[in-house]
Formats: C-alpha cells, structure tokens, sequence
C-alpha cells in the first residue's frame, strides 16, 4: 500500500507541475504555493469523497524529512556578503521582533479570552503566550515559495529571508519554553531567568553544532580525489548528521543546518570536482523542490482531513491581531535600526517587509505536536492557524506581486556580477579597511579582514588539498573559466578556432593528439606599420613623461631637478656679484658748475683746468669679449685716482670719469694667469685692494630700489 501511494503522489506531482508552467497566465497571478494547497485540498477532498481517510502531515515527518532539505539548500547557497553586511538588521527583525509579535498576540488573545464568553474563558495565559510564539514566527518555506517568483531585490528579499531562518531559534525556545512552563504549578523567577538563558545555548548551541560538522565535511573533501563519486554524499550526511544532533539535544536544528552549509561550502567547492558540484546544485535544487511540493500539498490534504473547532471571535482576532503586530513591529524596528544605518530602509521597503510575513507549515507542525491532556483547545489552535496560513499564502501572496509593481519595487538583477565588478568591490573592501584602521574605528570591514587574513593563512591549509589553498581566487576562476571554454571546444568541434583566452597547456591536457594550428597573424602593410608604431612611440613618450606618484617610502632624488637647482643658483649669484661690481665700478657725476663759477675758477688757478694732451694716466676698464656679460670677466687694468699725478684734475676729466677698454686677447702662447701684466703693478694692487673695501654703506630703505635712478 506504501508504494501504490507513494506511486499516487508521484503521478500527482508529474501532472501538476507542466500544468502550472505551461499556462503563463495562471502562474503570472497564482502562486505557486497556492495552487498547490488548492491541489491538496482537491485531492483530501476526493479521498474522503470515497470513503478513505486522508493522510494527515503528522510532524515527525515534516521535522525530519521535509524540513531539511529546504533549510540545507537555502543555507548552502545562502548569499553570504548582502547577508553578513545586514546581519543586525535581521537579528533585530529575527530575535526582537518575533519577541515582539509573540507577547503582544498572546497577551491580547489572552484578553479576548477573558472577555470572549463561556467558550474562551478556560484558556489561561500560558496557552495563549505558546499560541501566540506557534504563529509569529515567519515562515521560511512560504517566504521562498512566494519572494522567489516575485524577484524582488536582493536586500529585501536577505532581509525577510533571513529573519525567517534566523527566527527559528526564538520559536523554538519559547515553544517549548511555554510547554514546560504549562506543566508547572507555579513559575518562578528563577524558572523565567533559566528560559532566557536557554535562548542563547539553543541558538548559539546550533550555530557551534553546524560549524563542527561543516569543518568535518571539509577536511574529508580533502581525500576524495580518487573517489569523486561519493563526494556529493559526504555534503548531505554530514548536514543531515548536524540537523539531526541539534535536534537530540533540543538545539535549533535549522541554525545547525544553516551553519553547516555555509561553512562547509567554499572548502568543499575548492576540493570536489566540477561533476560533483553540479550534482550537489541540481539535487538540492529537486529534492528542496519536491520538499516544498509535499508540504503544501499535505497542507491542503490535512485542512480537509484533520478535526476542527471555528470559534469566530477567536480566529478573526487571532488574524486581526497578527497583522496589526507585524506593522506595529516593522516600523517601531525599522525607526530604530534607520537611525544606525548608511543605506535606508524607505517606507516602500518596510511595506513589503511587513506585507511579506507569511506563515505557514512550521506553525501548523508545531501546533500539531501539542498534547490533548495539557491543551484540550488543541483542535480550535489549529483552526486558527490554518486560517491565517491560508490569508497569507493567499491573500497576501496572490497581491504582493501586483503591490511590487505599483509602488516600482526594485527588482532583482538576474545578471551576474563580471570580474570587473569583483575586483573593485575587492578593491574598495581593502579601502574602506585602510580607512577604518586610520581612523582606528574597528567597524565590520577590520573584523572581515581579520577573518579572511586568518582563514587564508591557517584554515585553507588545512581544508583546501594542493595547490589551490595557495593559489589566489582570480586566478583559480580564470584557470576554472579557461579549462571549461577548452572543454566546450573540444566537445564542440571547434578545435580550429581557438581563441588567444585559451592557452595550448589546456589543450594539450584534454585531448593530447590534437595539436593546436598556428595562430595566423594578418600581414600589415608599411605604411600602416609605421602609423602604429609612431602612435606607440608618442604615446610611450607622454607616458615617461608623466609625473611619478609620490611615496615617502621610496621617495629618490631626480637628477635632472637637481642639475636645474644648481643652475638657478649659479644664475642667482651672478646677478648678485653683478649688482654688487655695478655698486663699486659707478662713478657718481660731478653737479655742472654755471658759467661764473667756471670762469672763476680758471682765473684763479688755470694751470689745474688746462686739458691734458694724453690720457695715458686715466684709469681704464677691460672686459672680456668671450662673455662681456659675466661680471667675473671684469678686469682693472688701470684705473688711477685722479690727482695721482700731483696735477689737479681739469673738468673734462672729471666729466668723462672712467674709461672702459676692450681687453686685447692674449698670444697662444701666453697663459692669463701666471703671466704678470700691466695690471700686477704695486699700485694697482693697492687700488684693487681699495675699490673692493669701498666702507660703510648705508642700507637702502623699504621699497627704494637696490641701484639708484640716474646712476
């Protein structure tokens, strides 16, 4: 009879799916989720139609085989960086906020009771606090079921997500935190303090339970070189074997499976074959789809099936209150967390936060597991459960696709990142790192650092086999990339046209006894020849030209900028001994005397104002012609006071004042300066001596000029 079922179940599968995807019209409006349960409750219907008993989705099968494969896929190909960067978003959103939707529905469902009339009134608060943890907690199953063929984005989408994966711990703990405490006489503080405590051991128990066995699945892909075949087998046993631990010791199994897969996955990836890899993907992708399939349709079956108790004022509260706790929670949360983020949640995205939080198997599981002795309201809990599954898988699934549209929701870019966009947002992690470590704030970006120089220097070694633990990422893709392009060539017939990406060693590795042709390099004219390389040589030249960057670590002199230095210097003294000889050398003029005053000054003494026949004894200036513009190349010859002579100076002469002369050059066989001239004279030694201690000048004021005008 086992296997006429399970034949019966699959026929049903086989059938609905083609119907589904092959309409688009009814898949563009209905979910999937909700056809399903509307399959299942079509096929209990008809079952108890004639005669037999439906199946009922009984917990111990849905915890046990159902629930895992979801979880294990979702945890394994978890998108680790959106979710790691808005990790305290979501466990505000997981851990407060189901706290949040728990207490506030069981305490107003308490009060509903207490007022509600002789039916209600024998449901005190320990049952209503346990009915509100059973459906305030989001469910996983339909939060994928529904979010993934909306293709919302993906923060959206991690934040939702995640707080349904992440909220199973708080779920857990209250359920049966509430369930122990129902069985007590009286609850002491003590008691009270021990279940907050338990939160932490189940969550962060689960947490260390899954990080065990993914490391254990790790090292052991390390050996699988010669066995590819049973790689697949070890990802899915030792992820069952961690759920399955979590659970013995009543951690959260979920946390367990979650931790698993995401630990596990970037090592065994690293070691298993590509085979095995696609083999992982595709399984979890069906048997997690299969899983979901089955869970709602037993749903359905088990709505039809299962014994039930309508009590209106409670299941109308019940769904009034869980969706006025849900907006109340979203934006009190959001208004906090806003005030600590970069990127803003807008009001658009707290609408669908709050919009998609749907419920669905977990709480009809949990409330199934509850015990007729403790809890007679049994029957009448699950009502109210189905209930609100069913308007949020309908209601809510059926319009949020439509609501995404009409607010313009950003969707989801199924594009997939290049190696450009990977190597810059590499580059800014680095960045923002540097920057974080200048400034001396230890902000997530130091920690992720510290993670990732860790995990590469001690981890890989020990998880990754060969070379690959060494072997940087880019270059491991770009290996990865060119062997499957190589392969695609091979398998294709396209051997003739390789591309320069693909390399011969590749080539030579998959198929030995093709030799590769030779590349055919088109022929280039001259003329187009040297256009290229003149284009070349300019641009190379403007590239050497460029200024090098700065770096006080290998900061060097230039040589060139320091010839320049030397020759501004030289340039700078120059002028300066210039200004300095033009001071000394100029004679000031004599004030001309008015006629009466020249008159009688020769009537009184004319032999001191008759013209001289020669000026032989007038002091004379020589200057080099080879550069009269270098004040170094300034020679005294002569140059006499005037009165030497014992004769008194005439006004011609004190007119003319100095006399400047060309230097005669030199014989070849002459030498300037060991050869005594005219010049070496005792005389002109001393007059040499006194022109260059001319005495004290006095300093010239602020803003007059260095030389005076009309000298």
């Amino acid at each position: 009879r086992s296997a006429g079922r399970a034949g019966n179940w699959s026929l049903t599968l086989a059938g609905v799916f083609p119907c589904f995807h092959v309409i688009p019209s009814v898949s563009n409006i209905v979910p999937e989720s909700c056809l399903l349960i509307v399959v299942g409750l079509l096929v209990g219907g008809l079952i108890k139609g004639v005669g037999e008993k439906p199946p009922i989705l009984k917990s111990d099968i849905f915890f046990l085989f159902l629930l895992p494969p979801i979880i294990l896929d979702a945890g394994y190909f978890l998108p680790l960086r959106p979710f790691t960067e808005n990790l305290g978003t979501i466990l505000i959103f997981a851990v407060v906020g189901t706290l949040w939707n728990a207490f506030f529905l069981g305490g107003l469902m308490y009060a509903v009771c207490q007022l509600g009339g002789p039916g209600l009134n024998h449901i005190g608060l320990l049952a209503n606090l346990l009915f509100g943890s059973i459906i305030s907690a989001v469910d996983p199953v339909a939060v994928l079921a529904v979010f993934e063929e909306i293709h919302i984005n993906e923060l959206l989408h991690i934040l939702v997500f995640g707080e349904s994966l992440l909220n199973d711990a708080v779920t857990v703990v209250l359920y049966h935190l509430f369930e122990e405490f129902a069985n007590f006489e009286q609850v002491t503080i003590l008691d009270i303090i021990l279940g907050f405590l338990s939160f932490f051991v189940v969550s962060l128990g689960g947490v260390l339970v899954g990080v065990i066995y993914g490391v254990i699945a790790a090292f052991t892909s390390r050996f699988t070189s010669r066995i590819r075949v049973i790689e697949p087998l070890f990802v899915f046993l030792y992820s069952y074997m961690a759920y399955l631990s979590a659970e013995l010791f009543h951690l959260s199994g979920i946390m367990a499976l979650i931790a698993a897969g995401v630990v596990m996955r970037p090592y065994v990836e690293a070691n298993i074959s590509h085979k095995s890899h696609t083999t992982i993907k595709y399984f979890l992708k069906m048997w997690s789809s299969v899983s979901e399939t089955l869970i709602f349709i037993f749903l359905g079956v088990s709505t039809v099936a299962g014994h039930h108790y309508w009590n209106w004022t409670f299941v109308i509260s019940t769904l009034f209150f869980c969706l006025i706790a849900r907006v109340l929670g979203v934006l009190v949360l959001t208004w906090f967390i806003n005030k600590f983020r970069i990127v803003k949640l807008t009001p658009k995205d707290q609408f669908i936060i709050a919009y998609g939080g749907l419920r669905g198997a977990i709480a009809f599981s949990l409330g199934y597991l509850l015990d007729y002795e403790h809890f007679s309201m049994r029957d009448m809990f699950l009502t109210a459960i189905i209930t609100v599954i069913f308007f949020t898988v309908f209601v809510q699934g059926m319009t949020i696709r439509p609501l995404v549209d009409l607010l313009a929701v950003k969707k989801k870019q199924e594009t997939k990142r290049s190696i450009n966009e990977e190597i810059h947002t590499q580059f800014l992690d680095h960045l923002l790192t540097g920057i974080e470590d200048i400034c001396g704030h230890y902000g997530h970006h130091h920690w992720k650092d510290k993670l990732n120089r860790f995990n590469k220097k001690y981890v890989k070694k020990c998880l990754i086999a060969g070379e690959r633990s060494k072997e940087p990422q880019l270059i491991a893709f770009y290996h990865k990339m060119e062997m499957k392009q190589a392969i695609e060539l091979v398998e294709s017939g396209g051997i003739g046209k390789i591309p320069s990406a693909v390399s011969t060693v590749s080539i030579q590795n998959i198929n030995p006894q093709t030799l590769p042709l030779e590349r055919v390099i088109p022929a280039l004219s001259k003329d187009k020849e040297e256009e290229i390389r003149k284009i070349l040589r300019t641009n190379l030249q403007k590239t050497r030209q460029r200024l090098r960057s700065y770096n006080r670590h290998t900061l060097v002199a230039d040589p060139y900028e320091e010839a320049w230095n030397q020759m501004l210097l030289r340039r700078q003294k120059a002028r300066q001994l210039e200004q300095k000889m033009n001071n000394y050398l100029t004679v000031p003029a004599h004030r001309v005397d008015s006629p009466t005053m020249s008159r009688a000054r020769i009537g009184s003494d004319p032999l001191a104002y008759e013209p001289k026949e020669d000026s032989e004894n007038l002091p004379i200036i020589t200057i080099d012609p080879a550069s009269p513009q270098s004040p170094e190349s300034v020679d005294l010859m002569s140059e006499e006071p005037k009165g030497c002579s014992g004769l008194p100076p005439s006004p011609e002469e004190d007119e003319e004042g100095l006399v400047m002369r060309v230097k005669e050059p030199s014989s070849p066989g002459t030498d300037d300066v060991f050869t005594p001239g005219t010049s070496d004279s005792p005389s002109n030694q001393r007059m040499l001596r006194c022109l260059s201690d001319p005495g004290p000048r006095p300093e010239p004021e602020e803003g007059e000029p260095f030389i005076p005008k009309g000298q």
